[in-house]
């Protein structure tokens, strides 16, 4: 493939937002005008467009006007079967498990079924600006054969592995251990490292696993070390009671994944909301990360993650943001922002309500606030770090894979066009300067929506144009 360039306003991510409280945007990495070249879907050369052009005589050039473009989104924790079932009614997690899950993921078991929702999967995280994922498939080995498939057909990087589950689940739906762990070396050595394609051992939750399944996933880490693991932790109470009913040897959750061996680089847990203090210690020295599913949480009722205590530089927790759909009801990770934010602001009303707040609480709540800046990082560069990714992804940096997304800050509901015109309008004539792009970057995490996303590239081509 010849070399060729996009030409836009791009903004991605130099270091950690939360590290420069009071002066944000020097984490970031602004060009009004920039210039990316690819070539065989790698990032060749990258910076302002004057620098740039000139050492590409004659390339073939994209230009993305009134955009800002982004690196691609990357959703830490996703329900490739649950696609159909988003925004069911009205239960906690288990019962909603039991009652809509459950029956909806086994119907994967077939394959017409299966790949019908697989590429609604696909098309939806395309649409959303979405290019990679930490999926959760089901426990059935022909599903996940078809989601591999279709990854390696839309050139997407994605994490994913088959979903063991065997304790408080439907017969016609659990996994023995032995069944998992032939299953999973199958799919390992099959998809492992093919294409864009990672595999993650995938215990659904200590709730769900017996001991001899636990087993399992720690000989699958042991014969596999450079694998992923993917898995749920501290969603809900209930939840939360239960796996210490069944681990009467481990004080808190995370003990349960930590006596199996699993806890470590590339761990992710989905949820933590219920995380203790030593807990998030343990994350944060062990160099595992959580996945921050604000939208399910709230539509589940499960908590209010606390972000500020995972933020604490002493102890700072690797991060992603996950939509968790269908627990999440939208594929946009953009509306996970806006729950984002919100979770944020009701910690604080939580903690401002102390008769004497502390200054550690004070503290908190200041890494509480979701800023722009700290939102994307977390969609982006964040994101890639969590998953131990960030030498493939979530940057423009030379040698990264070249998938971004560009997003119109113009577009969303009725509201978002005149909501931007004020932001424009305060910024004058002349070029977007880096304060109007956050503020711009603000009004869509809060007042748009996945119409915001007009394109979504993936290894240097377009995959994604919105109507």
């Amino acid at each position: 493939m010849a070399e060729k360039a996009v030409r836009g306003t791009f903004l991605d991510f130099i270091d950690d937002p939360w590290k420069h409280v009071g002066d944000e945007a020097a984490a970031t990495r602004f060009h009004v005008d920039g210039l990316l070249v690819t070539e065989d879907g790698i990032i060749t050369d990258f910076g302002p467009y004057d620098e740039i052009a000139p050492k590409h005589p004659g390339i073939e050039i994209t230009e993305i006007r009134d955009r800002i473009i982004l690196p691609g989104f990357i959703d830490g924790h996703i329900h490739l079967a649950q696609t159909r079932v988003l925004g069911a009614y009205g239960e906690q997690l288990l019962p909603w498990l039991q009652k809509w899950v459950f029956p909806e993921e086994h119907k994967y078991a077939e394959r017409d079924y299966a790949e019908e929702g697989t590429k609604h999967f696909f098309d939806n995280l395309l649409a959303s600006g979405t290019t990679t994922a930490q999926t959760f498939t089901t426990g059935n080995l022909l599903c996940n054969e078809v989601f591999f498939e279709e990854a390696t057909k839309r050139n997407m990087r994605m994490i994913a592995g088959l979903t063991g589950i065997d304790r408080h689940v439907p017969d016609y739906f659990a996994n023995t251990p032995e069944q998992y762990y032939a299953d999973s070396k199958t799919l390992i050595e099959k998809w492992h490292g093919t294409g864009r394609n990672l595999y993650a051992i995938t215990p659904r939750f200590g709730f769900g696993a017996s001991n001899e399944l636990m087993a399992a996933t720690q000989r699958l880490k042991e014969e596999f070390p450079d694998t992923w693991v993917n898995t749920h932790i501290s969603e809900n109470p209930a939840e939360i009671h239960g796996v210490l009913a069944l681990h009467d040897d481990c004080t808190d959750y995370l003990e349960v994944y930590e006596k199996y061996g699993l806890v470590g680089p590339k761990f992710t847990g989905g949820h933590g909301v219920w995380l203790s203090d030593g807990e998030f210690r343990r994350f944060s020295e062990s160099g595992a990360a959580v996945a921050f599913c604000p939208s399910s949480n709230l539509y589940l009722g499960s908590g209010l993650f606390r972000l500020g205590r995972a933020t604490d530089p002493e102890h700072r927790v690797l991060l992603s943001v996950g939509t968790d759909m269908g627990g999440g009801n939208r594929f946009s990770l953009l509306n996970s922002l806006e729950d984002g934010y919100k979770v944020g602001m009701l910690n604080n009303t939580i903690l401002d309500g102390s008769i004497v707040p502390s200054q550690q609480d004070l503290a908190e709540s200041e890494r509480n606030k979701l800023s722009a800046f700290r939102a994307f990082y977390l969609l982006t560069r964040g994101g890639a770090e969590s998953l131990y990714i960030d030498d493939l992804v979530g940057t423009f940096d030379i040698g990264k894979e070249a998938d971004f997304v560009a997003l119109d800050y113009t577009a969303g509901p009725p509201a978002a066009p005149w909501h931007a015109s004020l932001l424009l309008e305060k910024a004058g004539d002349g070029p977007l300067s880096l304060e109007t792009v956050s503020d711009l970057l603000f009004g869509i995490m809060m007042v748009s929506d996945e119409r915001a996303v007009d394109q979504t590239w993936v290894m240097g081509e377009l995959a994604y144009q919105k109507a």
